[in-house]
């Protein structure tokens, strides 16, 4: 019977499998060439096989150094991340953010459940509405953090990514093709008005005003049941859906920009790492460049 393989041990082989050299390895994890040696040695013994082949220039893995590599990555990379969590000093207290709508489903929610999981200690509440609401309400100290969406490049604060608003048609359905166009947009909506209509608008698209409503999730309800196209943000698209892009004749609506704000008047180390996980969150989506907007 094999005794228990050491992290340790497993550390050094994979060090070792990634430099292709005992040398280099060494100096990548600070130890002596000759410490290296010997580790590797007694991780062959314990286990029974040979875990490298020796040549003049370094080394290479045998089958049975293939074979455990994987394993040993995981092992290591699963160390590492429960040190990391044990040396995370607990955050508590209370957070107040507040989150779009467009975002309530996609981007934000795994995230915030996330940190809740990892500080338990902390008391999250979270305010799901419109720029306008968000931005009021951080003004009057009711919220801590605050991801906004920004079309005109005028609200200061951090940049989390760049999110164009596009019209989006159902795959299955040609509403795209019908004059006048069906569109589906919030009411009493200035944005609307200014970025979404005046795109139709400025490519000549004459439309009719099919669904209205007051969400994100309205508007992606009428386009994936072929009732009508929609501006929606291009991370948000639904499943059967897609973008309608210029080879369709329609315009790009906006560049818009989403912006982390924080009350400036509210700091702890629990407002900072709910930051860095929205941070973290909206990461994959990136900053591109902006292109021209309406409006």
């Amino acid at each position: 019977m094999f005794p228990p393989l050491e992290s340790d041990l497993l550390r050094i082989f994979v060090a070792v499998a990634r430099a292709e050299n005992v040398t280099r390895a060494a100096d990548a994890l600070g130890r002596t060439q000759s410490a290296v040696s010997m580790q590797v040695r007694k991780l062959e013994d314990s286990i029974g096989v040979a875990l490298f082949e020796r040549g003049p220039r370094g080394v290479s893995l045998t089958a049975e150094g293939e074979r455990l590599l994987p394993y040993a990555q995981r092992i290591v990379g699963l160390v590492d991340e429960t040190t990391a969590v044990m040396r995370t000093k607990p955050l508590d207290g209370q957070v107040r953010v507040g989150i779009p709508e467009e975002y309530s489903q996609t981007v934000l929610p795994r995230a915030l459940a996330a940190f809740s999981e990892t500080h338990p200690a902390t008391e999250v509440t979270v305010l799901c509405g419109y720029t306008a609401q968000q931005m009021e309400a951080l003004e009057a100290g009711r919220l801590d953090l605050a991801v906004i969406f920004d079309w005109r490049d005028g609200v200061s604060g951090e940049l989390l990514a760049i999110d164009p608003t596009v019209w989006v048609t159902s795959v299955a359905h040609d509403r795209h093709l019908e004059r006048p166009l069906p569109i589906a947009v919030y009411w009493r909506s200035s944005w609307c008005r200014d970025f979404a209509l005046r795109s139709l608008d400025l490519h000549a698209i004459p439309y009719r005003t099919a669904y209205t409503c007051d969400t994100s999730s309205g508007l992606r309800s009428a386009v994936t049941s072929g009732l009508a196209v929609a501006p929606l943000s291009r991370s948000t698209l639904p499943a059967g859906t897609r973008e309608l892009t210029l080879s369709d004749g329609f315009p790009q609506i906006d560049s818009s920009r989403v912006v982390l704000k924080r009350n400036p008047r509210r700091k702890s180390p629990a407002i900072d790492g709910l930051a860095d996980t929205i941070r973290k969150a909206f990461a994959p989506l990136g900053a591109a460049e902006p292109v021209q907007a309406f409006g």
